[in-house]
């Protein structure tokens, strides 16, 4: 998953001046997950959320 220039730059200036990798890590890692979940609602690989409550009520009741 590639993630623009302008995102990585916004990511960076949002940090506070002293910040730990992990944290850094951690940013990327949300960022790439966003970038996942908008390019599977861009290319309709999402469900109703009727059909979501459905699936978590069967799961939660076995």
């Amino acid at each position: 998953m590639n993630v623009t220039k302008e995102k990585l730059t916004t990511l960076i200036k949002d940090l506070p001046d002293t910040v730990d990798i992990e944290e850094v890590m951690y940013r990327l890692l949300l960022l790439q997950k966003i970038e996942a979940g908008e390019a599977a609602i861009d290319e309709g690989k999402t469900l109703p959320h009727d059909d979501v409550i459905k699936r978590l009520s069967k799961k939660w009741q076995n």
